[in-house]
């Protein structure tokens, strides 16, 4: 029987779906991102090989499985065609794997310049975004003046509608902003040169998606960024443009949300974030810069170092409820390996009370202090285990306290980078 699979990251980001999708794909016939821009960056490693992804799903690396760009990511055409560019170039790429959405809006220059601008001028109080020009697209898109890749196929089309954008945004830029304007004739001879490139993949995803349902085809549908980067259940305003929760996947994607199957969240065994925001479980000093040496945690798309922390089991439950997890994929468990000590956040000390759910508001969020369960190193290697019962015993205890305090089964845990380093559980497909 066929099944439709969301996966999303149920931390903030980062949590190692581009290797989960990458894994599944195996059982897939089609693969969708459905959110995002070139601000997310998945990492697939296979044997000595390393691939980063930030437009193309992950399940690019299987030959004969469809990759979808759908209707609600961002698309910025020069990024994708390095993208391409750079598969090709391993002798990977098959132009038939590839479809993008018509209705996937276009990120322009003036994007980005609008994205880094602000961020100088919030100073101290900035998002930290990746100045991809995300955000912007994204709030022209709501303001209903968005230039979408379908209308790279209509040049005329396409002109006036720059033309009326630039109108507005070089007013802003010159004159709250401080900052050179743009040329309509420059940004549309650039754009229609990028467009000989992509227009060959623009297509009604929508429909492909509708009658691939029809024929009984498997389909994985990929999140990036995470749960509580979500621009409505996230920790605002320090989060993405986008909605980033398995709800997401059907309006992303143009399908009905009855047609999903099941939710899988993507965790590590610990917690990191990238940017600025509240983080109650951070670490500092030297357990912080053990964990991101371990783990290698700098970002894939900016190189930034994430900041590390313990797992917390909150943001766990709450992203579980969010999202309507179905199971959990954990990440990483490798890391902690060589740990005496191992913490968990099991809930939030807040105006002398314990709380045990995730409040979404700075203000509280900063505040709040974890109250932690310690647990018991296990000292010993876990990758290469192939079973779960052949992990050392303590690790299976953390696992399955994981497991027990978000609520949602484990069906995967990751030991490693490769693609082989992992402990398939339950597969979610079957």
């Amino acid at each position: 029987m066929a099944k439709n699979l969301v996966i999303v990251g149920a931390q903030w980001g980062d949590e190692g779906k581009g290797k989960i999708v990458d894994i599944l794909t195996e059982s897939a016939d089609i693969v969708v991102r459905f959110q995002g821009g070139n601000n997310a960056g998945h990492t697939v490693i296979v044997g000595k090989e390393k691939y980063v992804f930030h437009l193309i799903p992950s399940g690019i690396l299987h030959p004969g499985k469809i990759c979808v760009i759908g209707d609600g990511v961002v698309v910025d055409p020069e990024v994708l065609l390095q993208e391409i560019e750079v598969l090709k170039s391993r002798g990977i790429f098959r132009p038939e794997d590839l479809l993008i959405s018509k209705n996937a809006h276009l990120i322009m220059p003036y994007h980005k310049k609008l994205d880094t601008a602000r961020e100088r001028l919030r100073g101290d109080n900035k998002i930290g975004t990746t100045g991809r020009g995300i955000g912007p697209a994204y709030e022209d898109k709501v303001s209903r003046c968005g230039i979408k890749c379908g209308d790279l196929l209509n040049e005329g089309d396409f002109r006036l509608k720059l033309k009326a954008n630039l109108l507005e945004k070089n007013h802003y830029i010159k004159t709250i902003l401080h900052e050179d304007g743009f040329e309509i004739h420059e940004i549309y001879h650039q754009y229609m040169t990028l467009a000989a490139g992509i227009v060959p993949f623009i297509k009604n995803t929508s429909k492909f998606l509708h009658e691939a349902m029809g024929f009984k085809k498997n389909i994985l549908f990929e999140g990036a960024q995470g749960t509580l980067l979500d621009i409505d259940h996230g920790t605002y305003p320090f989060v993405t443009s986008s909605n980033t929760v398995a709800g997401a996947a059907a309006t992303g994607s143009g399908i009905g949300p009855s047609r999903i199957d099941a939710v899988i969240g993507i965790t590590k065994a610990y917690t990191t974030r990238v940017g600025e925001g509240p983080f109650p479980t951070e670490l500092q000093g030297a357990e912080a810069d053990r964990l991101r040496e371990q783990g290698g945690e700098y970002g894939a798309t900016t190189g930034r170092p994430r900041r590390c922390g313990w797992f917390d089991a909150v943001a766990a439950r709450y992203a579980a409820r969010i999202n309507g997890l179905d199971g959990l994929v954990v990440t990483k468990l490798d890391v902690l390996d060589n740990l005496d000590n191992i913490n968990i956040c099991t809930g939030y000390r807040y105006n002398g009370k314990v709380i045990d759910d995730f409040p979404t508001e700075t203000s509280i969020l900063l505040k709040c202090e974890p109250v932690y369960e310690a647990f018991e190193g296990w000292k010993a290697p876990t990758q290469g285990v192939k079973k779960f019962d052949k992990l050392p015993k303590k690790a299976q205890a953390y696992i399955k306290r994981l497991e027990k305090l978000a609520g949602v089964e484990v069906m995967m845990v990751s030991v490693g980078a490769n693609r082989d380093d992992s402990i398939m559980i339950k597969d979610p497909f079957k």
